[in-house]
Formats: structure tokens, sequence, C-alpha cells
């Protein structure tokens, strides 16, 4: 059976691992910068990050807030084959299909979709952070709205994806942590789309509405990975302000 080829960010995560394993990042040491990692592999910060989070997950680094990333005690060993979808891979994927059911969505929907959609406006407007549920439940009835049943089972199959994955879990939660929570005016926004059965205008809030998703989830991980750097910058504009201000 032919096994499926390795996610780049689980390449680079591997090679991060073998480099801890050699000692050329001893336990204890600071790991470089995520801009300094992305310009060693050639690779976009979003790859780095998720890298980063998967070795967290198997406990071969650790974030110190307000210092960066570093090498634990534990022994490098190989990543677990289950952490198998990043969270920025995943929305990619949603773009692409979720925003193509919305428009053929938008020619379909009944009018009882149509209330219960508004019905679970409600629910996330009430629910906040614990939205997750009617959130997921938003998106299906969307792409269940086509009438193409593989439509509704291709979206279906990305949110189990987006629970089944480690990395994808942690991803979110993080966001959660830090009071991300499901954009209702961006919701309301596809279901205005759709009442006014506009296929464009219902794709672009939809992938609109994603786009953001993945804004909200950089915004997230930055807050682990770039703090030391950020703190370097606050200190740096003190030290600044001082000396003008003298």
């Amino acid at each position: 059976m032919q096994t499926s080829p390795r996610k780049l960010y689980q390449a680079i995560a591997e090679k991060i691992a073998e480099a801890i394993a050699h000692g050329r990042f001893p336990a204890g040491s600071r790991l470089p910068s995520e801009r300094e990692l992305a310009e060693d592999f050639d690779v976009s910060r979003p790859t780095i990050r998720e890298a980063m989070i998967a070795l967290e997950i198997r406990g071969l680094v650790e974030a110190r807030h307000g210092s960066g990333i570093y090498v634990t005690n534990r022994p490098a060993t190989g990543l677990s084959p289950e952490l198998d979808v990043g969270a920025f891979e995943l929305i990619e994927a949603r773009v692409l299909f979720e925003g193509e059911a919305a428009a053929l969505a938008a020619t379909s929907i009944d009018a009882p979709a149509l209330a219960e959609l508004d019905g679970l406006l409600d629910r996330m407007e009430a629910e906040g952070p614990d939205a997750l549920d009617a959130d997921r439940h938003f998106h299906l009835l969307v792409a269940e709205a086509t009438g193409n049943s593989l439509v509704r089972s291709v979206v279906e199959m990305l949110w189990e994806a987006r629970e089944r994955s480690p990395l994808c879990r942690n991803m979110f939660a993080r966001a959660r942590r830090e009071g991300v929570t499901p954009r209702v005016g961006e919701h309301r926004l596809i279901v205005e789309a759709l009442k006014a059965r506009d296929p464009q205008r219902a794709r672009e809030t939809m992938r609109a509405h994603l786009s953001r998703v993945t804004e909200d989830l950089l915004e997230a991980t930055r807050l682990d990975l770039l703090q030391r750097a950020e703190a370097e910058a606050e200190a740096q504009r003190s030290r600044i302000a001082q000396r003008v201000i003298g």
C-alpha cells in the first residue's frame, strides 16, 4: 500500500527533531526565531508555526511566554503520524470547497434552511466561545442546502479532519484561549447573500470569513512564537523614549 506523502510542516518538524537529537539544539537552548527558521528552510511562517506546535505536542519544545521556544529535556523521537493536517492547510481547503458550496447553495436554499441558519446565528451570539457546535452546524447546513450530497460529505470530512488532527485541535484551542470566537457578523453576511440568491456574494462572503479565520489563527499562534521579539521591540521603544524625554 502506498503511503501518503508527508506534509511540509511534518518534514520541517522532523528536521528540527533530528537537529535536536544530534545536539545542534541541546536541551535548554532557545530555537532560532520564526523568521530565521522560515528563511533557513525556505518556507512560510505559518508552516514554521505548525512545525513548532507539532514539536510542542510531542514534548520536544516548549513555549516560554516573553522568551521564545526552548528545547525540553525529553529525548527526540519520530513524529506521530496522526499529526496529519495543519490548521492552515485545512482552512485553505475550506476556502476552496465552502466558497463554491455557498455559491451553489444561493441558487437552491429554501426558506426552512434560511430560518434554521438565522437560529444558528442567534445561538452563536449567545454561546460566544462555546459556539463551536453551532458554527459547525451552520457550515454543514450551507453545504446541505446545495442539494448535492457529495458537497455536503466533503465539507463534513473537512470538519472531521479538524477534530481528528491533534495539531488542528491544539491550534484552534490556542485561538479560543486568546478569545477568538466564531464571527457572528461574518456569518450573518453569508446568510444575507443566501437570502438575496446572490451566488457571487455568497462565495465572496464565505471566502472572506474563512480567510479571517486564518488571520485569527496567525494572531493566536503569533502570541506564543513572537512574544520575545515583541518584548525586545517594546524594550527598545522604551529606551528610545527615555532618551528623547531625557
